[in-house]
């Protein structure tokens, strides 16, 4: 059995997506780090399942370069104390600093490109910097996962990953499917349309609410419900003012995700791309009609008109299509779609999936 030390800049980056590859790890007999800035109470499940918990300060979207040099400093320390067998980075600056890190030391580095983030989604002048570090950190990778191929495809042009580097795919993080179960919606009249994400521009939440105003104008048997974490502050007088207004019911940060979705007719993410997702994933396995944008990581989801639809990246009036097709479909057709949705959780989504994907090529490495 080894050592394995996660990377993350977020507890929820690995209680969300990941505690299940930690639990199995654990059932191995495995011992298990996580790095990762430990500010909540809640960050205790892992310890009292086993993990040691390293607090590890991180400012996850700014550009300070002194504070990603203490990053990087901080995870070499991490893993000269550690001296890990295998480290597994999630996310950007855990995936650069953290592949920086461990040339100083022999452990074995196993990547996750989640997706491309705001750096490479905007064209600002740190976009070929952030690359030739990627390039860098990656120079020695055992693995890299990537949860869509347009992803990878960009890595590649960019010149990130060299020819030698050993790739995969994996469908985003997976759904359970246990937890995320099959429920039938309601028969009545009123259509509520559920986006659930982080508050911020990338999500699109500006068109999510300008296309519900647009669309209540017209329709009365709609309801627009937001869910997520406020993470660009500029949009919490923009949700209330929307929520004064009726057109939306801003929920906040919620953990009974399940029951939100069971509550909803279609859960919506006109996000300008993703990793891979996972909350629709979520919403199909739940057994709902998806809406999101024709992009990466968003795309592989959905088959138009079969348990989902499709709109155009910041296009209000596509996405205001998109809802229109939902409210113009009949109870017992909205029913199908989600069934659907749920058959294609089962078959691509669940969550069995990638973890085994993981642990096969942790058990070949070590």
């Amino acid at each position: 059995m080894g050592k394995i030390l996660f990377l993350a800049n977020h507890y929820i980056t690995i209680y969300a997506f990941r505690k299940e590859l930690v639990e199995r790890l654990l059932e191995e007999g495995h011992d298990v780090i996580l790095a990762f800035p430990n500010s909540d109470s809640e960050n205790d499940y892992f310890s009292k399942i086993g993990c040691k918990i390293i607090d590890t300060p991180m400012n996850r979207r700014g550009t300070n370069p002194f504070s990603d040099l203490k990053l990087m400093y901080n995870y070499i320390k991490i893993i000269n104390d550690i001296k890990p067998d295998i480290i597994l980075t999630y996310t950007i600056k855990p995936n650069i600093y953290g592949g920086i890190a461990s040339k100083f030391s022999r452990s074995k580095i196993i990547h996750t490109v989640t997706g491309l983030g705001s750096v490479y989604i905007q064209d600002i002048w740190l976009k070929n910097l952030i690359a030739l570090l990627n390039k860098f950190a990656f120079a020695k990778a055992e693995k890299i996962f990537f949860l869509n191929k347009e992803n990878m495809n960009f890595y590649n042009e960019m010149g990130i990953i060299k020819s030698d580097i050993d790739t995969k795919i994996v469908p985003g993080s997976g759904v359970n499917l246990k937890k995320f179960k099959y429920s039938k919606p309601e028969n009545n009249n009123e259509i509520v349309f559920t986006f659930i994400g982080r508050i911020l521009k990338d999500k699109g939440i500006e068109e999510f609410l300008e296309a519900a105003k647009n669309t209540s104008e017209i329709y009365d048997n709609v309801k627009f419900k937001v869910v997520g974490f406020v993470e660009e502050q500029k949009y919490i007088n923009l949700l209330h003012e929307y929520q004064e207004k009726g057109i939306i019911e801003y929920l906040g940060q919620r953990d009974d995700i399940p029951k939100i979705m069971s509550e909803s007719s279609s859960i919506v993410l006109p996000s300008y791309g993703e990793g891979r997702g996972t909350v629709l994933q979520e919403g199909a396995a739940a057994g709902r009609p998806l809406i999101t944008c024709d992009t990466y990581g968003c795309r592989e989801n959905v088959e138009e008109g079969y348990n989902g639809f499709l709109c155009e990246v910041r296009d209000v009036k596509s996405l205001q299509k998109a809802f229109e097709k939902i409210i113009d479909l009949s109870y017992e057709k909205r029913v199908l779609m989600g069934e659907r949705s749920r058959k294609k959780a089962e078959k691509e989504f669940d969550r069995e999936i990638v973890i085994n994907s993981y642990i096969r090529e942790i058990n070949d490495v070590l």
